[in-house]
């Protein structure tokens, strides 16, 4: 439990700086190709569930043209390409660097599914969301809502630096298998 409490956001820290010394350049060629496209806004950002309930802004590159139409979510030029490669969820670094997110831990669920959980559901709560996590690496979107929050609350029962770096490894093998984007067709959590 020490490391929850003493060491993993120095972990956080650490790696996210490495993550943006070593991309850096690349935030800068994707900011670039946005102003170049004139497709702005740059960034989206939502309101999700953090750590002990309360809401954050979780930032993204943007990736679709109409966020608020449902029925059509229109992607523009970038979206497909950043969203291939995941490229979309690198300013949550900056929610990392902030104390929002964890680079590891159960993914931010828009504010509108709190009201939807049951208390058991609610526990993911009880730690920093993460850039990715155990249910991310275990199916993320072909698997059902009740086993990814059976996933969640294994991690938050089980946190350790080990299993962060099997997850953080996992999380970079999915990343280099280019596996296509369903996010975008997910079905919402309704509720139990």
């Amino acid at each position: 439990m020490s490391y929850s409490i003493h060491f993993k956001r120095l972990t956080d820290i650490f790696f996210s700086l490495i993550v943006i010394i070593l991309f850096g350049w690349l935030l800068v060629v994707i900011i670039l190709l946005y102003v170049l496209f004139f497709q702005f806004p740059v960034f989206f950002s939502q309101n999700r569930v953090g750590k002990n309930q309360r809401p954050f802004s979780l930032v993204k590159f943007r990736s679709l043209i109409d966020l608020n139409n449902p029925i059509e979510k229109k992607k523009f030029l970038l979206g497909d390409v950043l969203r291939y490669f995941s490229l979309d969820e690198l300013p949550q670094l900056w929610n990392v660097l902030k104390g929002d997110m964890s680079l590891i831990g159960p993914r931010p669920l828009p504010v509108e599914y709190l009201g939807l959980m049951n208390e058991d559901q609610k526990k993911r709560h009880q730690v920093l969301p993460g850039i990715t996590g155990w249910a991310q690496v275990n199916g993320r979107h072909s698997i059902s809502w009740q086993k990814k929050f059976e996933l969640d609350l294994y991690y938050i029962d089980h946190v350790s630096f080990k299993l962060d770096m099997l997850i953080l490894f996992k999380t970079i093998v999915l990343l280099l298998s280019f596996r296509k984007d369903k996010s975008l067709t997910e079905e919402k959590f309704k509720g139990n």
